[in-house]
């Protein structure tokens, strides 16, 4: 990324360094033990490939009789899980903040003002890093590039499996290791499925949020307006007349501009989708090969629920995680309707092209979903 005065808008290194500071120890292993959960969270991610495929026959195997995954599988700690995500924040947002950068060198002063804000950048970033480090069990990573310690594939993609965090988890919730293990490794296993499968699926979402971050208003002073008003409602001053209007908008909501959340709604009907359809796998294969999945599910389901306490409650509404709980909920509610409805096959006619896709609307009324794409394209009234 090209910087003005040796600077970037963005201290990388410095994130990475603060959420590493500040991230919670993971659970106590013996390095005996430590072996042996990697191996076979390995061994349950390439098992996942096979029950995966079969059940929503979306990647089948080519004339090798191999499934056309090329994406790396990797078992990592939280540090690992914080380097991979700051390498993808940065491959993500380098074309905006090159954007800020070539404004930055028109404003007086604005070298100097973009070290110090470089760092301020950085320690936020990285104090946010370090609160979900401890959170996330697996991630499929779509946009990272490969580096020396965390491969990737040619275009980008890598298997994130949060070793710390699983074991911290059935720990918690008191479930067979082996079972909560397999379990994870479906849903991460569906994510993967779904981008292998579905050649334009990366390139649409990488264009939704460039389109996103190409609305963002670089001017200062109309985004530290915004971040105002955001504050004031947060804070509960909110102008007269206007009580009850962003209760349920979190802080990333109150400062986009309109264009944004248009562009934001595509993009939380398609990660409702995907994270729907990955916990629909996960719970249509487990019956079969996970013994206790029925008891996995609702111990996870409360804990999904309720968070770990009232400063995870508040921290999770003030970042949109809500927002994400919800997506798997109403997510997974559209795909059993649509499979209910028209099979599984049916179902997969999601995946033809972006116009295909669900719309925030669909995702609530799969009827309606179900009624554009199957009764049009099958020459209905």
């Amino acid at each position: 990324m090209t910087s003005i005065g040796g600077t970037e808008m963005v201290d990388w290194n410095l994130a990475v360094a603060t959420a590493t500071r500040f991230v919670r120890p993971g659970p106590e292993v013996s390095r005996d033990e430590a072996r042996a959960i990697v191996a076979e969270l390995r061994k349950h991610a390439k098992s996942s490939e096979a029950h995966v495929r079969a059940f929503t026959r979306m990647a089948q195997p080519d004339a090798t009789g191999e499934a056309p995954h090329d994406t790396p599988v990797l078992v990592v700690d939280r540090p690992g899980w914080i380097k991979a995500n700051v390498a993808g924040f940065r491959a993500v947002l380098k074309p905006l903040l090159a954007k800020m950068e070539d404004r930055r060198s028109t404003v007086p002063g604005g070298a100097v003002l973009g070290a110090v804000g470089g760092k301020v950048t950085g320690v936020e970033l990285g104090m946010l890093l370090s609160f979900l480090a401890s959170r996330v069990l697996g991630q499929y990573e779509t946009f990272a590039p490969a580096s020396r310690d965390l491969p990737a594939a040619a275009q980008g993609g890598r298997l994130l499996l949060v070793a710390p965090n699983i074991v911290h988890v059935e720990r918690e919730l008191e479930v067979a290791p082996h079972d909560f293990r397999l379990w994870v490794c479906l849903h991460e296993e569906t994510h993967r499925t779904q981008f292998t499968a579905v050649p334009w699926l990366r390139d649409h979402i990488e264009g939704e949020i460039q389109s996103f971050l190409g609305e963002t208003d670089i001017d200062p002073g109309a985004l530290l307006e915004r971040l105002r008003e955001a504050a004031q409602s947060l804070a509960g001053a909110k102008p007269e007349g206007e009580e009850g209007e962003d209760e349920e908008r979190s802080l990333v909501d109150l400062v986009q501009t309109p264009a944004q959340r248009e562009i934001l709604g595509r993009l939380t009907a398609v990660m409702s989708l995907l994270e729907g359809h990955a916990d629909f796998v996960m719970d249509g294969v487990g019956p079969d090969v996970v013994p206790s999945v029925a008891e996995i599910r609702e111990k996870f389901q409360k804990r999904r629920a309720s968070g770990a306490g009232r400063l995870d409650q508040a921290l999770r509404k003030l970042l949109g995680l809500d927002a994400k709980l919800r997506q798997y909920r109403d997510g997974e509610r559209f795909v059993s309707a649509v499979v209910e409805e028209v099979g599984m096959d049916g179902f997969n006619r999601v995946w033809t092209s972006p116009n295909t896709l669900p719309t925030k609307q669909e995702i609530a009324k799969p009827a309606d979903w179900i009624a554009r794409v199957h009764r049009k394209a099958d020459g209905a009234p």
